[in-house]
């Protein structure tokens, strides 16, 4: 596992913006030449609650480089369960690590899946490079159409497997915009489509904390039955506020959470 939290974090960016070229065009956009003052709010991930590779073998990473567990998140509908990590130095980007919990999908769903995770080698899950090693296995697209059909976070996962699943702009550190609503409307001025589920922003400042996403690329998967192209992955913004005590609000808030998740909704 990692020991420098930078080098990890460098790792999944770059990772992160080989199958998501827009980035780069929203930190151009988002970002001023004085500074550098795009700064990451948190990354996301996804996996399956499997004993190899369940939440907790993903969140060993993070807690070998000085993060600690702060929050959980239950989302019924989706079938996901989540946890988010913060590190001891508030600077660094925070964690949302979520898994779907896999014995209440369909016969179908668990055989795909189990057959997925079977074929992940148990030291690679260790391996420094776990967390951006992408895919372990290879599924055809009408296996990513069925697991679609019943779940598109076990779709996603088929095609993607383990990587930064978003990047977050933290809206309270740009120099060129202090809402939500002035950067959304810059990156709709750009061409960039937004997660209109529950709304463009989710949140308010009643919960402390306003989020809003563009939806995920396009990419191209080779699956093993040619090539698709399905959505990859997305940039969210999140702008946070302060809590009685003066100091900023650092956890989620699962009804948000929940429509970001459609980020990635095939459309």
């Amino acid at each position: 596992m990692h020991t420098d939290v930078n080098a990890l974090f460098d790792n999944l960016w770059q990772n992160y913006l080989s199958v998501t070229p827009s980035a780069v065009k929203v930190h151009d956009l988002l970002g001023s030449t004085q500074k550098d003052d795009v700064i990451n709010d948190h990354i996301a991930l996804r996996t399956f609650n499997h004993e190899k590779v369940g939440l907790e073998k993903l969140a060993a990473h993070f807690l070998a480089v000085g993060y600690k567990e702060c929050g959980e998140y239950h989302f019924e509908a989706k079938k996901l369960y989540a946890k988010h990590y913060e590190h001891s130095d508030p600077k660094q980007p925070k964690v949302f690590i979520s898994e779907l919990l896999v014995e209440q999908c369909s016969d179908e769903l668990q055989a795909i899946v189990n057959d997925m995770v079977a074929g992940i080698d148990e030291a690679a899950v260790s391996a420094d490079n776990f967390l951006y090693s992408g895919t372990h296995w290879q599924v055809s697209s009408d296996t990513y159409k069925k697991l679609l059909a019943e779940s598109e976070y076990a779709a996603w996962m088929s095609a993607w497997g383990y990587r930064a699943n978003h990047f977050t702009v933290s809206i309270n550190e740009l120099a060129k915009f202090d809402n939500i609503i002035d950067v959304n409307q810059a990156l709709k001025d750009a061409g960039f489509k937004l997660n209109s589920a529950g709304g463009e922003v989710k949140g308010s400042a009643d919960v402390l904390l306003e989020q809003s996403s563009t939806l995920a690329d396009d990419f191209a998967v080779t699956f093993s039955d040619g090539e698709m192209t399905v959505p990859s992955c997305f940039y969210e913004f999140a702008l946070r506020y302060a809590k009685p005590d003066g100091e900023l609000y650092t956890g989620f808030v699962a009804a948000s959470a929940d429509k970001i998740f459609e980020s990635t909704n095939a459309r």
